[in-house]
């Protein structure tokens, strides 16, 4: 309820950016019951704001929202619901229940782990990008309440206690490299992409390294 209720509070800054960059309230709204991927819906808004071509906007998030295919087919294993829930279930795959049920020991804590931060994060979330899209006079400029690094926030603490390895720290790493790498080159949605070929490159040497240590045994 701590990741939900911190994360859902930044769905504020996501309505007032909404609403800034020319959407409706509905329009608003709609993007976080449908897409409900902050990352994705504010490179949307961003790029409708700074007058990016709309198939092209659409085509940012999206691949920006790629990564979450990748967390489902982990959760799928991890998690092993019913097969009529899963549908619904994939709705709430982001970062944040991603997070905190790949934090949790056991089977029955992933599930609740990922069920309680996907309803509170989704309640909370839409609520206050109704409440954001609604009075984004009233609100100011949300970047100086720092609403919108809520969400990276506590995903990096969530994300950082569970790098035990060397490989899995060589894996964050060389992911930061290569996103930041090719953030000035590549369309927005893409690097992120791109950093998740961190972690079969690291495996691959890794396995290069393991056999070669039995070639010499």
């Amino acid at each position: 309820m701590g990741v939900g209720i911190a994360v859902g509070l930044s769905g504020f800054a996501f309505g007032v950016t909404s609403a800034g960059a020319g959407l409706t309230v509905l329009q608003s709204c709609a993007l976080s019951l449908l897409v409900f991927t902050g990352a994705s819906q504010f490179a949307l808004v961003g790029a409708l704001a700074a007058g990016g071509n709309p198939l092209t906007a659409a085509a940012g998030a999206f691949f920006l929202g790629v990564r979450n295919a990748f967390y489902g087919l982990r959760l799928s294993q991890l998690l092993r619901l019913p097969g009529p829930v899963r549908p619904f279930a994939a709705q709430w795959v982001i970062d944040e229940t991603t997070a905190v049920a790949l934090a949790q020991p056991t089977r029955r804590s992933a599930r609740i782990g990922f069920t309680v931060t996907g309803l509170t994060l989704y309640l909370l979330w839409n609520l206050t990008t109704l409440a954001g899209a609604l009075g984004a006079e009233a609100l100011g400029d949300t970047d100086a309440w720092g609403l919108d690094a809520a969400g990276p926030a506590v995903f990096l603490a969530l994300l950082a206690p569970m790098l035990r390895t060397a490989t899995e720290r060589t894996v964050a790493g060389l992911a930061v490299v290569l996103g930041l790498g090719f953030l000035p080159v590549l369309p927005g949605g893409v690097p992120v992409l791109v950093a998740a070929l961190a972690a079969p490159a690291a495996l691959y040497v890794q396995g290069m390294h393991g056999r070669r240590k039995e070639a010499g045994r």
